[in-house]
């Protein structure tokens, strides 16, 4: 098959003049790469397309793939995650992971808490801070958890996330809302364990690769699992591996977040963070339906790794997931403009 790659290369923003911080979620030229060999082994033609912008003026210009491999993160807006896989709706021509439904909703933590809460599986409780008056208005017991609410990689994750009191809490909700210019979610602190579980498939397809725990060393941000802690993890991290067999809290999370990727409607591939209560009772955290594929940095392909499945199978899995879903799903309506719906006959 002939493959596009979809992604946000991090060099180029920078390039372009913004800061570490803004392009923090973008992608390294080795994850491009990675996805290039890997693609190559398992006997498909991958074909660079790059961001949003780049695949419109390739789909303007009259190119097609036959299936597009989606990891591009967006810059703009608080649904930036959706906007390549609608673009590509438009077109008819499909793609990896999950629609611009789910990858809307699912950028934005207190919305998907809101579903999962409905859905019956456990998360802490919350508030939104839209404006830093709302602080005042929250009335859940203290230590509270604070962070962006669209955001992903950690931005705005720190041991100031932790806050103690309602002083602590108005400053970190008054620095997060400058710095992010979004909503802040307020949560319930959960100071127990912290598990980050894996899967692939779709639906009743849908499967655990395995759990890790995340395990802070002393030179490690105390606490959070933060930005500074995920940017240098390789120093400040030790991930490890749990069977379910073996450890019944573990058990208890994977049947947990299994029931959340469901409900949620995510596709072909990704991650789920869950934290232990103050019972040990293991806690919706957030979920990443279009998780970092950095062959040795990301999350997902480290934990797949540890569960005895490599790069290429984890590639493997997530494009054959994809290539059932088109196979099983009507032609696309756009088809009916011609070759695309750019290309619309007279």
């Amino acid at each position: 098959m002939k493959i596009g790659l979809t992604y946000d290369l991090r060099s180029e923003y920078l390039a372009a003049g913004y800061t570490e911080d803004e392009t923090a979620e973008f992608d390294r030229e080795s994850t491009v790469e990675g996805l290039e060999n890997a693609l190559r082994e398992l006997g498909h033609a991958p074909v660079r397309i790059g961001h949003a912008r780049q695949l419109v003026q390739k789909l303007v210009s009259g190119e097609e793939w036959d299936l597009v491999f989606n990891i591009a993160e967006g810059m703009c807006g608080i649904a930036r995650e959706a906007q390549v896989p609608a673009i590509l709706d438009v077109y008819g021509i499909p793609y990896t992971f999950s629609d611009p439904l789910v990858l809307a909703l699912t950028l934005h933590k207190g919305l998907t808490k809101v579903i999962v809460r409905d859905g019956g599986v456990p998360t802490p409780d919350f508030a939104l801070v839209e404006k830093l008056s709302d602080v005042e208005r929250i009335n859940l017991p203290y230590p509270l958890f604070a962070k962006p609410v669209a955001e992903g990689t950690g931005k705005g994750v720190s041991p100031k996330s932790k806050a103690k009191d309602l002083a602590a809490l108005r400053q970190v909700c008054g620095d997060l809302l400058k710095t992010y210019q979004q909503p802040v979610l307020v949560e319930t602190f959960l100071p127990g364990r912290e598990f980050t579980i894996g899967f692939t498939g779709t639906g009743d397809e849908a499967k655990v690769i395995g759990t890790i725990e995340v395990l802070l060393l002393a030179n490690a941000e105390p606490e959070v699992y933060s930005y500074t802690n995920k940017e240098y993890c390789e120093d400040r991290v030790v991930y490890k591996f749990l069977r379910p067999t073996d450890d019944p809290v573990v058990r208890q999370a994977e049947e947990i977040a299994l029931k959340a990727w469901r409900i949620l409607g995510c596709r072909d591939g990704g991650r789920m963070d869950l934290r232990c209560d103050a019972a040990g009772k293991p806690n919706f955290m957030e979920v990443n339906p279009l998780a970092g594929m950095h062959p040795e940095h990301s999350d997902l392909p480290i934990l797949s790794k540890l569960a005895g499945v490599t790069y290429l199978e984890l590639m493997r899995r997530i494009v054959d997931s994809a290539i059932r879903r088109i196979e099983n799903s009507p032609p696309s309506k756009a088809k009916r403009f011609g070759k695309s719906c750019g290309q619309r006959k007279g």
